[in-house]
């Protein structure tokens, strides 16, 4: 009965013939059949090899009754917090309560709880204590060490202690539950799934590895930071689904042991996992409540490919999907756009086509193959490696074939650009006939910040690239027969910041007439570099020691000069420039705010190309559909 939604209660099991569930996956979101959903993927991936698979969306975690809903499974509970982190989930940067959830019906908020994973484990071996846990998914994989957590503000231990799992699987699952699920089917015990790539598991001893790499324990990097950065450093250098080796840390009398990185999946692989037959719509269970917004962002999307090598060092990806970059093929997208075409609610608009970086489709490295990504230099900074090959050979071809299907009206690119893959004459044509027909008047791009020292922190390039390519965006611009605008990314305080820092990116978009209001208040992620700079005070990389604005009200001044234009941080400003002994520019950035920037110099651009490069009109609502909250969802989700 493929196409049908995962059983949820009894009588969906009845109406299938099923007595038993093979597998029960437990969720903090609401359960959404779409392949951008977590929980969707993995059960229609083990529905494809025969197993029977149940869903439980967001249960009550207060007692055990939701959690013995679709009774005991056969094999074992697979849990997951959600396709967000909980604690990101639940409160801002700043650690306040947010008020509203994308990921819920109705995007109500305190549908889960705090470290969702650890609560439903433990729930699930109150009501059964005998039956294989396995966890999941971003809040599993970016805590499967010992790790700093913002939000209490000390290290934890590996989320396998705290959650009681029997198995940890990291990076996006598929290979692993499949391999879990058979392992258990063949009968064998849940103590004994050892050597699956790309899981952790706790053991008394690692004396049954041939090889491995100690990293300092658990109680080391608790009390020591420079312990701390050491174990960083370890971890960080095997991540090579090639080369790596299986990493121990000591937790008491106990190890920790995560496995290495699973080989990237094969294009035939990817095609099928995203080609399975999904619903792509929330269950009629969050109707009532008016559905679930976070699809709207993605309902009408294709997923192009995952994985990113820009390795940001404030992102996830490096530790979650990996450097290298994994694409399907050009046949099965255009299969699935012709899907999306003959959906009676579609609308001719497909919002999307994409990953976590819009233009990586199709990337590829000589070396990636057999050797993995080179361990001792990046991709794509501080500036792009030769030897990436950007994909657009194969990216172009695909967009005039999904937008030649009847029914397409539109095929929009809703993802962020990497801007330092465009900025040379040599890619005029593509960015050329990006613009012309795949993007809705408005263009994502993140250059984070305009300070060497923390794009430098960031793992960003410098500024003088981002400038290079509005250059050439604006040019391009001119011959379009619609304006398009570019939006822009920050992240305010992020590790190497200062006031001053601050200040030179604020006068930077006084300069040239832009007032973001996408602007990111840094969140020290689990197990990023970012994050470890951010408890350390330390790159954990090279040693150095870095600037870390930790209290709110530096915070806040850092974010009131890059948002000068809000009246609201006119008395942060105040405070910030009188700290920094630069009153004298009060009265500048008081004008700009009132929407009187200062003459351009030579250089910047000139008032037209500032504004068709840097600052849209206000607009409600995309031409995509996609309005700024759907897009604050999307961009939450692609990074989390």
């Amino acid at each position: 009965m493929i196409g049908e939604f995962l059983p949820v209660s009894q009588s969906g099991m009845q109406r299938r013939g099923w007595d038993e569930l093979d597998v029960i996956l437990i969720t903090g979101d609401a359960y959404v059949d779409h392949p951008s959903y977590g929980v969707a993927l993995i059960g229609r991936v083990l529905e494809s090899r025969g197993y029977r698979v149940g869903v439980i969306a967001q249960p009550d975690w207060r007692g055990t009754d939701d959690f013995r809903r679709l009774g005991r499974p056969r094999l074992f509970f697979g849990i997951t917090s959600g396709n967000v982190d909980s604690m990101v989930a639940n409160y801002t940067a700043n650690k306040r309560p947010r008020k509203k959830d994308d990921y819920t019906p109705g995007g109500k908020v305190g549908m889960r709880p705090d470290r969702a994973l650890i609560v439903y484990a433990n729930r699930v071996r109150q009501a059964f204590k005998d039956v294989p846990v396995v966890i999941g998914g971003i809040e599993a994989s970016m805590r499967r060490l010992a790790h700093y957590d913002y939000w209490n503000n000390r290290v934890r231990r590996s989320i396998l202690f705290d959650a009681r799992a029997d198995i940890l699987v990291y990076g996006m699952g598929e290979s692993q539950v499949v391999e879990i699920a058979r392992r258990l089917s063949d009968g064998e015990a849940a103590d004994r799934l050892d050597h699956i790539p790309g899981t952790a598991v706790i053991r008394k001893a690692p004396a049954f590895l041939n090889e491995f790499v100690t990293i300092p324990s658990c109680e080391a990097v608790a009390d020591d930071n420079e312990q701390f950065n050491r174990a960083f450093q370890l971890f960080y250098r095997e991540q090579n689904p090639v080369t790596a080796r299986p990493v121990v840390q000591a937790h008491g009398d106990r190890y920790a042991v995560v496995y290495p990185p699973p080989t990237p999946l094969s294009e035939a692989e990817l095609d099928a996992i995203y080609e399975l037959d999904y619903r792509r719509n929330w269950h009629p269970d969050c109707d009532a409540a008016g559905g679930v917004p976070g699809l709207e962002t993605v309902r009408h999307s294709l997923v192009t490919h995952r994985g990113c090598s820009g390795e940001c060092n404030f992102c996830s990806l490096y530790f979650h999907q990996g450097r290298m970059v994994q694409s399907r093929s050009a046949d099965s997208i255009v299969r699935d756009a012709r899907r999306l075409a003959r959906d009676p609610a579609f609308r001719g608009t497909i919002t999307d086509m994409g990953g976590p970086t819009a233009n990586l489709y199709g990337a590829d490295c000589p070396r990636w193959a057999k050797k993995g990504f080179c361990s001792k230099k990046r991709c794509m900074a501080p500036q792009i490696c030769p030897s990436l090959d950007p994909g657009y050979e194969k990216s172009l071809p695909l967009y005039r074939r999904i937008r030649a299907i009847p029914g397409v009206k539109h095929a929009f690119i809703g993802s962020g650009f990497r801007h330092d893959l465009f900025g040379g004459s040599r890619t005029d044509a593509c960015l050329d006939e990006l613009c012309r027909f795949h993007i809705s008047g408005r263009m994502k791009v993140a250059p984070e910040h305009v300070s060497d020292p923390v794009l430098d922190a960031m793992g960003k390039p410098r500024i003088e690239t981002y400038d290079a390519f509005v250059k050439q965006f604006n040019r391009i611009s001119k011959s379009l027969p619609s304006r398009r605008y570019l939006v822009n990314y920050f992240i305010s305080a992020h590790p190497g910041s200062t006031l001053k820092d601050a200040l030179e990116m604020a006068l930077y978009l006084v300069k040239r007439g832009m007032h973001p209001e996408q602007v990111q208040d840094f969140i020290p992620l689990p197990l990023t570099q970012s994050g470890a700079m951010y408890h350390t005070g330390k790159n954990p990389i090279t040693g150095k020691r870095i600037h870390v604005a930790k209290t709110f009200r530096e915070r806040k001044m850092q974010r009131a000069l890059v948002q000068y234009r809000n009246p609201s941080n006119r008395q942060l400003i105040r405070d910030a420039l009188k700290e920094l002994k630069e009153d004298r520019l009060e009265t500048l950035f008081f004008k700009a705010a009132a929407g009187k920037p200062p003459k351009r110099s030579a250089g910047s651009g000139g008032r037209k190309a500032g504004r068709a490069g840097s600052q849209p009109p206000p607009a409600p609502t995309s031409a995509g559909g996609q309005t700024r909250k759907t897009r604050k969802a999307a961009r939450t989700r692609r990074r989390h």
